[in-house]
């Protein structure tokens, strides 16, 4: 199926309210804009530089989201036009976003990666550390951060009770994270291309969709 039509399945298929993110990760911007031409205009990258060199072409109304590992000294790449940074995961991470962000004079959207399976390649907060700081008013620190939900992946593995697992534990996450931040924190952004229908049972609010819309990355 061609980029367009799968675009148009998809937000068939998802429940009102669901945003659909278009993984274009390692995907040239011709991809990028067959997604775009089919009405898309969410996308996610993982590496700043590729990132903004897309945005650099893509039309300007394009949703730029970086759901990677963020280094703190490629931020800078990204702070003055990121729409949201989906893999805060420490407290170095957030003094650097709130550095740069000042400094152009923006508040950056964010959300928080939280680590919940075994594997130790993902990556993420540990959630009790998260915790604790947050009840301790660690993010007050940080005024040009705006924190608008929960990130997290999924163990990759083909038993289902324990993606379910994962995906519930997520949710509980946000939902406890929420009685922090209120109503802004609305997001929990969780399920890709092999699980989005599981995502979906436990609240996901967005989708991460990489492969089903592009085929194989193109590294």
């Amino acid at each position: 199926m061609s980029i367009k039509s799968e675009i148009e399945r998809l937000n068939q298929e998802l429940p009102a309210g669901v945003k659909l993110l278009a993984v274009s990760k390692f995907h040239p911007v011709e991809a990028l804009r067959e997604a775009y031409d089919a009405g898309q205009r969410a996308f996610g990258e993982s590496r700043p530089q590729e990132l903004k060199l897309k945005a650099e072409t893509m039309p300007d109304d394009v949703e730029w989201h970086m759901i990677g590992h963020l280094q703190t000294n490629k931020v800078k790449y990204i702070a003055p036009f990121v729409t949201l940074i989906e893999s805060l995961d420490s407290e170095r991470l957030a003094a650097e976003i709130d550095r740069q962000a000042a400094k152009c004079g923006r508040t950056i959207d964010c959300l928080l990666e939280i680590h919940v399976t075994n594997e130790l390649t993902k990556s993420g907060w540990d959630y009790n550390e998260l915790l604790t700081f947050v009840r301790e008013g660690g993010f007050s620190n940080y005024p040009n951060i705006r924190l608008r939900g929960v990130m997290g992946m999924a163990t990759f593995t083909d038993d289902e009770a324990m993606v379910r697992a994962d995906f519930e534990r997520l949710a509980a996450c946000k939902a406890e994270l929420a009685t922090y931040f209120g109503e802004e924190f609305d997001t929990l952004s969780m399920g890709m291309s092999d699980d989005y229908h599981i995502a979906l049972e436990y609240g996901s609010t967005e989708v991460r969709i990489g492969s089903t819309i592009f085929g194989a990355r193109e590294y």
